[in-house]
């Protein structure tokens, strides 16, 4: 009840003191019930925010640990290629005859000696890419490289190892004629 009102029910004698005391005394109990209530609702509101936030922390951590992972075994792996090339990297003689190639849409050129081609063309060495230089080691390690990143590995003559040069196929039309081994291109 109002101020005003309860004095004029007073005035009028329709309510006693005790009865004007009763009423504010349970309109301030359902005020703090009500009050309690609505910040109950809010405190669990405030609560699905905080799990949710916990939620999408742990999410963009897994997330983060999962790159940092990536980058880690990426570095390894370009660690174990950098190894395997710099031990098993094969000398290109003494650098008399080009060998042109084809690196990422751009013809490249190494010179080596002409036992070197040959051992290219019959796939015996592979070129590979080490940082911007082109190296040359065994078909084996070649494989090995490819393994843990294929992009490192330029050249690999896999076809002419399976079969030389000088033996051909007898549904080929052109069987009878025999490719030079000094054909440059």
């Amino acid at each position: 009840m109002g101020n005003a009102l309860r004095e004029q029910l007073l005035k009028a004698g329709l309510v006693n003191t005790q009865q004007v005391k009763k009423a504010v005394k349970e309109k301030h109990k359902e005020a703090q019930r009500q009050h309690g209530q609505i910040k109950s609702e809010s405190d669990d509101q405030a609560q699905a925010r905080i799990r949710q936030a916990q939620i999408e922390k742990v999410e963009r951590d897994r997330l983060l640990n999962q790159q940092r992972q990536e980058q880690a075994n990426k570095k390894a792996a370009t660690a174990q290629i950098r190894q395997l090339v710099e031990q098993n990297r094969h000398p290109k003689g003494d650098g008399e005859l080009p060998y042109n190639f084809a690196d990422q849409g751009k013809i490249k050129r190494i010179y080596v000696s002409d036992s070197v081609r040959q051992q290219i063309a019959l796939g015996q060495l592979a070129i590979v890419r080490l940082d911007k230089a082109y190296e040359l080691v065994s078909d084996e390690i070649a494989e090995k490289i490819a393994a843990r990143d294929a992009d490192c590995v330029v050249l690999r003559n896999t076809q002419n190892r399976k079969t030389p040069v000088s033996e051909a196929k007898s549904d080929d039309p052109y069987s009878q004629y025999l490719i030079p081994d000094d054909l440059m291109w």
